[in-house]
């Protein structure tokens, strides 16, 4: 099933963001590799494609996981949860109509 990986980030955590960039995107790109990703990415600050120095306040991400508690497992164990980038984490079901 597919599970909606929903993070806030905690203010003022670009940097951390920056720092634990190349770890996170293995591990999507991990999910990718083995047909599992639907989706991934930041939300901006601002609106523009790059915000800079305004940074992210957070990230989607809807990937398949056996249930509900390996998809908490797996955002659990995110390097940007390790580098203190996201405030909350939540994780939810969801169910893919269209396309």
């Amino acid at each position: 099933m597919w599970y909606a990986i929903y993070a806030l980030d905690k203010p003022d955590s670009l940097a951390a963001r920056q720092t634990a960039r190349p770890a996170h995107l293995a591990r999507l790109h991990a999910l990718r590799d083995e047909g599992r990703l639907l989706l991934a990415g930041p939300f901006p600050a601002i609106d523009a494609q790059d915000p800079g120095p305004a940074g992210y306040t957070g990230s989607l991400i809807v990937a398949e996981f056996p249930d509900v508690t390996a998809a908490q497992e797996w955002a659990d164990a995110d390097p940007y949860r390790a580098a203190g980038v996201y405030a909350k984490v939540d994780v939810r079901p969801f169910r893919k109509v269209l396309p």
